[in-house]
């Protein structure tokens, strides 16, 4: 029996990835830990996707590793599956959107800070939560927590344990934008389609550079189009 799963879908030039285990909150089990980074490899091969949604069904978002796989989901020799997935996540090449409701926990916020933009809706609740369990967060990701938050608000988060809300959230960076819970979809979706009307050569320049990551060549024919359809006052027919 599927206890949970990974469901992708493409809308034009937008996937969306939508964390799927409403039993559990959508906690993430091994299996799904472990089809995150082959589903994403698929995925940045597809030129049609131009921005991945990340999303959890059912009003929320993720609320974590499923404890009861715990030891799975740890034990993959020098790296966990919950660290590939997320340097994955963080690694694919182009614009990722992380579209929060509901509970952002554990791993769920994991995932979350390993995307590149994060909306949230008001209700949202936030927290980093291995001191509560006595688990030992892996370094990648607590240095991405810190590199996105600062190191005194990561310490604030992983000391305590304690969830906080989404206004909270947004003071803290943890969140870009945050809006009223019945226009989340429509927010997210108005971000992802302007994204995608941008170049994909920039778009992915830009995140090789804040990534530290091998960065593309200048495509004159991108640069031209783009030249061209400013001088024409008409979109762009990007590549």
């Amino acid at each position: 029996m599927v206890t949970g799963e990974l469901v992708l879908t493409q809308d034009g030039p937008l996937a969306t990835l939508v964390i799927t285990n409403p039993a559990k909150r959508n906690a993430m089990t091994a299996a799904m830990w472990a089809a995150l980074p082959g589903l994403l490899e698929v995925l940045a091969k597809d030129r049609a996707n131009r921005v991945l949604i990340v999303a959890g069904a059912g009003g929320t978002f993720c609320a974590g590793a499923d404890i009861t796989e715990a030891a799975a989901i740890a034990r993959a020799g020098d790296e966990s599956l919950a660290v590939a997935a997320e340097r994955a996540l963080a690694e694919f090449p182009k614009p990722t959107i992380a579209r929060i409701d509901g509970f952002c926990v554990g791993g769920g916020c994991q995932l979350a800070v390993a995307c590149d933009l994060r909306v949230a809706g008001a209700s949202a609740r936030f927290g980093v939560t291995p001191a509560k369990l006595g688990i030992v967060y892996p370094p990648a990701t607590t240095r991405r927590l810190a590199a996105l938050i600062g190191p005194a608000k990561a310490k604030l988060l992983l000391y305590t344990g304690e969830l906080f809300e989404a206004s909270e959230a947004l003071d803290f960076g943890l969140i870009d934008r945050l809006v009223p819970d019945d226009l989340l979809s429509a927010a997210v979706d108005d971000l992802a389609a302007t994204i995608a009307a941008r170049s994909r050569l920039t778009l992915r320049a830009a995140k090789a550079v804040l990534g530290d990551l091998p960065v593309p060549a200048q495509d004159e024919a991108e640069l031209a189009e783009g030249i061209a359809a400013f001088q024409e006052r008409r979109a762009p027919n990007w590549a």
